[in-house]
């Protein structure tokens, strides 16, 4: 009988603590097996957690179009403004867990990869690295791959253990599933068994085609634990979540959302196809309100929800201003607000995708995350600036 594993708190020093603990749990070299139909290695080198998140979902799609196992990489979460005051590397396990994803296909841990597989099949001296031309042409010599110039490149492969010896440039081909026979043609696992990427073999934001991959994302015992622990103790039920997404990157001068203003951002706006719809033909108009939602707007769809829901409670999660004590006013205190900012963001995604009904920013792709997995789930969300989505207001139909 296995022996009960030891549990990290879901905090900053968690995470350390968890990385730690997760060498002393992998698997061990006798239930590895290498896959002569090669491998996927890449960089979750996009972005925070949100946009990690969508272009794993089209990695993993990319592996299995390819039939090579999929090196499933670590989340790579930015500390600088908090201990360590650096990147944190956190092993996919530790938010979800990995047999859900082999029901859909073939992956590993990065970490098991290098451990157990690399030494022998990938040793020192073979590591090769794949990458467009047009990357090559930033690299210092102009001719290899800058698979680990700035961060988070360098800090990231520097983490899970490897230098490149080798680069084989390409082009003429995208991640699309047009050129899936180009890359088999081009790169066949016998010449070439692992493919490793500077950044994800995949889009921004996820292809429609990949959003039900969101299913085989399933949380960890841990985040579970945690979550419901602050759920049954700090929201009475029914309650709405909300996700802020009014940070300062989102309200400075050069702001993303002002480009909608200006007319140089359309519908399809960073994670935005999620609410008005991925085809550019039929797409709903992308407002200014949906991007950036000021107070009295969320006002509106909050009291909107939380009378429709019966809510007896409210969580924000956001990584600016809550508002908290406004919306505290606006019900009067008849309805409880709370707002945690965890440490860990993870968190505040497991509690919004619990909720009764769920609020988010159509441009986020964190709110994207909690909307694919409510989905998943039959759980109602809705945007501001969009209480239906994919719908149109009534006074403009």
């Amino acid at each position: 009988m296995a022996a009960k594993p030891k549990r990290c708190e879901v905090s900053v020093v968690g995470l350390i603590c968890a990385a730690l603990l997760s060498v002393s749990g992998l698997t061990t070299a006798s239930e590895l097996t290498w896959d002569d139909n090669g491998y996927v290695l890449y960089c979750p080198c996009m972005g925070r957690f949100g946009n990690q998140a969508d272009h794993f979902l089209g990695s993993l799609a990319f592996a299995k179009a390819l039939n090579r196992t999929l090196a499933v990489p670590p989340w790579i979460i930015y500390r600088h403004h908090a201990p360590p005051y650096t990147n944190v590397h956190i092993p996919y396990s530790e938010y979800f867990k990995l047999e859900p994803l082999k029901q859909y296909h073939r992956v590993v841990s990065l970490e098991d990869f290098m451990a157990h597989l690399a030494p022998t099949h990938w040793p020192l001296g073979q590591r090769t690295a794949y990458c467009f031309e047009s990357a090559v042409q930033r690299s210092l010599d102009k001719k290899s791959c800058p698979m680990k110039d700035g961060n988070p490149f360098g800090p990231f492969w520097d983490h899970v253990g490897v230098d490149f010896e080798h680069s084989v440039p390409f082009s003429g081909l995208s991640f699309s599933s047009y050129y899936i026979p180009h890359w088999i043609k081009r790169f066949p696992p016998a010449e070439h068994p692992v493919l490793a990427m500077p950044g994800a073999p995949a889009q921004f934001p996820v292809l429609e085609e990949h959003i039900s991959l969101q299913r085989y994302v399933v949380w960890a015992d841990m985040m579970v634990e945690d979550g419901e622990k602050h759920i049954s103790t700090l929201l009475p039920r029914p309650y709405v979540g909300i996700h802020l997404r009014i940070g300062s990157d989102w309200v400075s001068d050069q702001n993303a959302c002002k480009l909608l203003q200006s007319g140089d951002a359309g519908p399809h706006f960073m994670a935005s196809p999620q609410c008005v719809g991925y085809d550019r033909q039929t797409a709903l108009p992308l407002t200014f309100t949906m991007c950036l939602p000021d107070l009295t707007e969320i006002l509106r769809a909050v009291k909107l929800w939380v009378k429709k829901t019966k809510a007896r409670s409210v969580y924000i999660a956001t990584d600016s201003e809550s508002h908290s004590a406004d919306i505290e006013r606006a019900f009067r205190g008849e309805v409880k607000v709370v707002n945690l900012r965890p440490d860990v963001a993870q968190l505040d995604l497991y509690i919004l995708g619990q909720a009764d009904h769920f609020i988010g920013n159509c441009v986020s792709s964190f709110s994207a995350f909690v909307k694919r997995e409510r989905d998943v789930h039959d759980r109602p969300s809705s945007f501001f600036g969009m209480d239906y989505p994919g719908k149109k207001k009534k006074d403009e139909l």
